[in-house]
């Protein structure tokens, strides 16, 4: 097994907590404010916080219940309802965005716009059409952004692409096989504590953009089971997988996009579908796959590169390198236990100060949104949509 420190030698990677100071200056800090304070933004937090010169200094969520449990990690840190509150507050330099989907892009155009760096979840976007303003809004304000795609920092998703796709060593690639089976986080129960609103959670607020409904406890709590407050499954866990094809590939933009599925065991009210196949097709003569189901029969996830040579499979833990050929022995390298969210938000640390492109560059997150929404609407319209990958739009029916 490789240690990760000699994937990270390769990988270009900082590894220590001494290595921030090269950021800046020694006495420098470097100011965040977090909006959207629930498990992810917390946990998300908390790792920029291992970084010395990061001081949290605003936190910004619907429910004041989430803001006191950052505060518990931040202490001093003043506390917001608004996110448009915490983005005048001048002496932030950076923002971490973990809101629910429906509020990212909005988000971020706000802070981009108020001159802040940016650090936002996937995916970038809520719907397809939300893409280009977001790229737009942080190239003219010549503004770092950042978006969770944590594979691109991850050190032996780096080595693989080097050993295997940069070396040509799979040959020809025709089908990049991902799935994601088990996903519990999908079904989540609101506890009794949210049965009835808080009069602490505004909810008119969390709704923001999405059209008015009365309060909803498992709306709230499990959005991602609705479509009106992101994509489901596919924009969840298969932006990840993609974005990893398309860094393997080094193409990101398909030219087709095909789904079926639907709530076949989960009919709770939710409206993403709990099973779902896509099929994108891209102009360089291959085809990418997801196949994803909540159903507990089977569990486990991973992206599969298939060549003419042989064969590459890659999850979080390890990878698989199979050549050609019968009885022959794989290449298996194994992942020392790491969460690589650190190494990306390392990445973005550092382009805060080298003003650099970071490695989850928000064109990057751009594209792989767009290919997973290409699915979605696929499925939402029961139709193949063909996309013309130059002027990135969807052909007419």
């Amino acid at each position: 097994m490789l240690g990760r420190r000699d994937l990270l030698r390769g990988a270009g990677v900082a590894i220590t907590a001494a290595s921030y100071s090269r950021i800046k200056g020694a006495n420098d800090k470097m100011n965040l404010g977090v909006i959207g304070c629930g498990e992810r933004g917390r946990q998300d937090m908390s790792q920029f916080m291992m970084n010395p010169h990061v001081n949290v200094t605003a936190v910004c969520d619907v429910y004041a219940k989430q803001i006191d449990l950052a505060r518990s990690k931040a202490t001093g840190a003043k506390d917001f309802s608004d996110h448009r509150k915490l983005l005048e507050m001048k002496e932030i330099d950076m923002v971490l965005i973990a809101t629910p989907d429906h509020w990212h892009t909005a988000t971020a155009i706000d802070a981009l716009n108020a001159g802040k760096d940016v650090y936002v979840e996937k995916p970038l976007t809520r719907l397809i059409e939300e893409g280009p303003p977001v790229v737009k809004a942080a190239r003219v304000n010549n503004r770092i952004c950042q978006v969770g795609m944590q594979q691109r920092s991850g050190a032996h998703y780096l080595q693989a692409k080097r050993e295997y796709l940069d070396t040509g060593k799979l040959g020809k690639i025709t089908l990049a096989r991902t799935w994601w089976h088990g996903n519990t986080y999908h079904l989540r129960k609101a506890p009794v504590s949210l049965q009835t609103q808080p009069s602490n959670l505004d909810w008119a607020r969390f709704l923001g953009p999405v059209k008015w409904r009365d309060y909803d406890p498992q709306q709230y709590f499990n959005w991602r089971a609705y479509l009106d407050f992101g994509g489901g499954q596919v924009t969840d866990l298969f932006t990840h997988w993609i974005d990893v094809v398309h860094m393997f590939m080094g193409h990101d933009i398909p030219m087709s996009g095909s789904a079926a599925g639907g709530v076949y065991a989960y009919k709770d009210g939710r409206t993403a579908p709990d099973t779902i196949n896509v099929l994108l097709e891209y102009p360089a003569e291959y085809t990418a796959t997801f196949e994803a189901t909540l159903a507990p029969g089977i569990k486990g996830e991973g992206v599969e590169m298939c060549g003419t040579e042989g064969r590459l499979l890659i999850d979080r833990g390890h990878y698989e390198y199979w050549p050609l050929g019968k009885n022959v022995t794989p290449t298996v390298v194994h992942a020392e236990p790491h969460d690589m969210t650190i190494d990306h938000i390392n990445n973005f640390l550092q382009c805060v100060k080298s003003r650099k492109l970071p490695n989850g560059d928000v064109l990057i997150g751009h594209r792989s949104a767009q290919a997973s929404h290409l699915g979605n609407i696929s499925y939402m319209q029961k139709r193949r949509i063909d996309f013309d990958p130059v002027r990135e739009e969807i052909l007419p029916f």
